[in-house]
């Protein structure tokens, strides 16, 4: 639809409206007297007919048929016919109008479920129509941006955020069966840790000073497994200042949880666990899942990948005694230091793995809050998820030994301040913390990217509104006058 067509329908609705008023009908009421939804209607026909209801919706469509007129009107339960005899109500309701009806259920002679109107009360007068009724919403960018329109023509796009919400639903079932507690933690922190990512940084006036949007949830958790408590977790937004991709977005959901007296080998059994409840919950009996061309099979055991083993398999190299000299020559582009060419190397790998799998013995460089194996300290204990070619999570025992947390800190914030920004910091008051004394613990944590793999979307098709550059169209500058 063209800009001006669009105004035009906009003052005609404008001028509706104001002639609505002046007949005393109030446009916008603040409440309805729904009684009914439509879709136990449907799913009932038998139990409603011939009886009277109250029901409301939004109206997609309008047949006018001489005296009579029919509306499709559907709220979050379904879509139903109703049946207009009074021409009264036609010169004030377009498409795209939230009205009440009250009236009785009955069928057609085509057999349609409809409910015969007695009475009608306008509940929002919409200025504009939906984009299926003139064009479609075929642009993405439309799309994405006017996510609301999106979910109201898109019934696909509609039962996503529904089945997105039941993904973390399933999660919070699934740890209150375990004895998992939620405790939220701070969102703004004064030094972002837990993850290799760089942060979004803001200040606050009441004390002058900066802080950071926290890029995991994982340090002020551990926090409370030192302060007592045995298993706990939170569900929450995360922000790392980072590239949009089809994998990855600055804010997103993620879950991280830890678990005292325990420990990774504990937590591949939790997490082979919770994926098939959440599984089960979202997606009932399905198994077979097609993610991003690789048919991934979470039916079957879990395969077991060795980080070592498939490096010297690969390259020929032994990458727990490796130096960035002797990885930097397979490596494409100039990196500063050995954990990000390794890092390099094993985003290559990992394209071919279906999974699902667990990949273990992580090189202790590549995880400075994991524990040493006992069997080799070059090796920590620690497993990530890989499933159609990504890793979608990261288990691992935790190191509750302050000395050393506080040398793989210090190793840490070195490369930061040798110019790697990912490199973590040196977090001192954690450092307290464990020197007070943390018992075992095994973390994991993942976010909703594991849901956008299992849609098999995109990041930003993954969520219902994705961060975009912020600017307005030539058609919206017009109506408003900016």
């Amino acid at each position: 639809m063209s800009s001006s067509r669009l105004a035009e329908i906009r003052q005609n609705r404008i001028a509706k409206l104001a002639q609505i008023k002046k007949l005393g009908i109030d446009p916008y009421p603040a409440k309805s007297l729904r009684d009914t939804q439509i879709g136990d209607i449907l799913s009932d026909y038998s139990g409603y007919h011939n009886k009277r209801v109250v029901v409301a919706g939004r109206v997609l469509a309008m047949r006018i048929h001489g005296q009579i007129a029919f509306l499709d009107l559907k709220d979050a339960s379904g879509k139903i016919q109703v049946l207009l005899k009074d021409e009264h109500y036609l010169s004030f309701i377009d498409s795209s109008d939230f009205i009440e009806v009250s009236g009785n259920v009955m069928k057609t002679q085509s057999g349609e479920v409809t409910v015969e109107s007695i009475s009608l009360r306008l509940l929002a007068k919409a200025l504009r129509p939906l984009p299926d009724q003139w064009d479609g919403l075929k642009d993405k960018e439309t799309r994405l941006r006017r996510r609301y329109l999106d979910t109201n023509i898109n019934p696909d796009v509609y039962s996503r955020f529904l089945r997105r919400s039941k993904f973390w639903e399933a999660h919070r079932e699934f740890f209150k069966k375990k004895g998992f507690v939620e405790i939220n933690i701070p969102v703004l922190e004064h030094i972002p840790g837990g993850g290799d990512a760089n942060p979004f940084v803001t200040h606050m006036d009441a004390i002058d000073q900066d802080f950071y949007l926290r890029i995991s949830q994982e340090l002020y958790l551990k926090r409370l497994i030192g302060g007592g408590y045995e298993k706990v977790y939170e569900i929450g937004p995360r922000f790392r200042n980072e590239g949009l991709s089809d994998e990855h977005l600055p804010e997103h959901i993620a879950m991280e949880f830890y678990w005292a007296y325990a420990d990774w080998q504990d937590g591949m059994q939790i997490i082979k666990d919770l994926f098939a409840h959440v599984i089960k919950s979202v997606y009932g009996d399905k198994a077979l899942f097609k993610i991003r061309g690789f048919d991934v099979d979470f039916g079957k055991e879990w395969e077991i990948i060795d980080f070592g083993k498939l490096f010297k398999d690969k390259f020929n190299v032994d990458i727990y005694t490796a130096s960035l000299k002797d990885i930097q020559p397979l490596v494409k582009e100039k990196v500063p230091n050995l954990p990000r060419a390794i890092d390099a190397l094993w985003k290559q790998l990992r394209k071919d793995i279906a999974g699902p799998a667990f990949l273990i013995n992580h090189p202790k460089y590549l995880s400075p809050l994991q524990k040493p194996s006992v069997d080799n300290p070059n090796i920590v204990e620690r497993f990530q998820p890989i499933i159609a070619g990504s890793e979608l999570g990261n288990g691992w025992s935790e190191v509750n030994d302050a000395l050393d947390q506080l040398e793989r800190f210090q190793k840490q914030q070195a490369m930061r301040d040798a110019g790697d920004a990912e490199a973590q910091w040196l977090d001192i008051d954690y450092v307290e913390m464990l020197e007070y004394g943390m018992p075992p613990t095994f973390g994991y944590g993942h976010s909703e990217r594991v849901f956008w793999f299992l849609e098999d979307v995109t990041a930003r098709e993954g969520v219902p509104f994705p961060q975009l550059r912020f600017e307005l169209e030539e058609t919206t500058k017009e109506i408003y006058g900016l």
